[in-house]
């Protein structure tokens, strides 16, 4: 059993997934790909990229552990997209979701997508799949959003708790 009590499902990165698209902050990008390490989960990185993946910056962020996280970067949104049923079922977090993390039942098979930290997922993203639009509960209605290595870090951890009930 693993720290928490938590003991990571035998599983391979098939089942669980996160996509940033387009990030923009090499520190973010390390930090989500070490909390998909430690959550079992594989990481998608969807060019542009507002950072060189060989900076020093990523793979401190990332520690030693940055080799491991092994993320499959992509080259536009476009190609990865075409991926996503083979994947799983995918969700989406923006500020604009009517329903928060809390209000979906996760499925065996998911992708978690996010989007830049300067405008969140592009508006052509969000209208084509508004009906897996989610966002975060937060206590504060003037505060625009979390970062997003925090809200990577809350969502994969809400899809685990989840899978561990069942």
């Amino acid at each position: 059993m693993g720290a928490g009590g938590y003991t990571a499902r035998p599983m391979s990165r098939s089942s669980l997934h996160v996509a940033l698209i387009h990030p923009e902050i090499h520190f973010n990008a390390g930090a989500a790909g070490r909390t998909c390490l430690g959550a079992g989960a594989q990481l998608h990185l969807v060019r542009p990229l507002g950072f060189s993946l060989d900076a020093r910056q990523v793979r401190r962020a990332g520690l030693d552990y940055w080799p491991r996280v092994a993320p499959r970067v992509w080259p536009s949104w476009t190609a990865f997209e075409e991926t996503l049923p083979a994947l799983g079922e995918a969700y989406f977090f923006s500020t604009e979701g009517e329903r928060t993390l809390w209000d979906v039942d996760f499925p065996e098979r998911v992708v978690l997508v996010f989007g830049r930290e300067s405008v969140g997922l592009e508006p052509e993203i969000r209208e084509r799949h508004r009906d897996r639009l989610l966002r975060l509960p937060m206590a504060d209605p003037e505060l625009r959003s979390l970062n997003l290595a925090t809200t990577v870090g809350i969502a994969l951890y809400e899809v685990l708790r989840q899978w561990r009930r069942r």
